[in-house]
């Protein structure tokens, strides 16, 4: 088996992405049924795929998966197909003695034929050593633009949820918990500055964070709008 640890490829996980920091009211069911797939406490298909736009919070999710699993003890990797894809498709190999897959980004393969195959026989492998798989792409699976009817098929045979984008509030109440995690404090009108001046994704906007955390630290300044507008260069 090829070790997690001999991956040439980016492993670790944020510490700020969990369950408990993913912010949305109208993802809860989905978190419910990730950790009952997590659990395995019902039965269930082995591959479970998320779909939903690129900044709805899908990695997010399958970040928080990977370290639920850890956390019961399982073992886990999630991994980005943006990285896979420069890579041999044999950097897939022994991922089936792993509790739970996460692959992150299918879109980005879609009509690369040596990988399809590829992650088609994992999907495969996962099944045959009863492990299982979770999938993310920007696109329900017919419209991800897979030329591959096996693959297509597998992805299609588990659970399927649509994750909904995060609203303005619910980004707040999200960037303020994690800078809270990091012993900082947001007010609201900090909050509504960054989402009024730059890009509204969570992504963009936690890179944005962790920029400032480190400002702040070594400047000893606490997180105003004024050095908000120093910081990023804002108007």
């Amino acid at each position: 088996m090829k070790q997690v640890a001999q991956l040439t490829l980016k492993v670790q996980l944020p510490d700020d992405e969990t369950f408990d920091s993913y912010k949305s009211e109208a993802n809860l069911s989905i978190v419910s049924q990730l950790k009952l797939y997590i659990e395995q406490q019902q039965e269930s298909p082995h591959g479970f795929y998320l779909f939903g736009l690129t900044s709805a919070g899908k990695s997010h999710l399958l970040h928080a998966s990977s370290s639920y699993a850890a956390q019961l003890g399982k073992s886990s990797v999630c991994l980005s197909c943006a990285e896979l894809k420069q890579l041999p498709v044999a950097v897939l190999d022994g991922l089936e003695n792993i509790d739970l897959i996460c692959l992150d980004d299918i879109h980005l393969i879609a009509g690369d034929n040596q990988w399809e195959q590829a992650i088609f026989d994992l999907y495969n492998r996962v099944l045959e050593h009863n492990k299982y798989l979770l999938i993310s792409g920007n696109e329900s699976v017919q419209q991800l633009g897979i030329s591959l009817p096996d693959l297509v098929s597998r992805l299609s045979w588990g659970l399927t949820e649509q994750v909904k984008p995060l609203d303005d509030e619910e980004k707040i109440t999200a960037l303020q918990y994690r800078a809270t995690q990091r012993g900082l404090i947001l007010s609201d009108e900090v909050v509504k500055f960054l989402l009024n001046r730059l890009s509204r994704d969570m992504g963009s906007l936690t890179k944005s964070l962790d920029v400032l955390d480190k400002a702040s630290i070594q400047e000893q300044r606490k997180i105003t709008i004024p050095f908000i507008k120093e910081v990023l260069s804002l108007q």
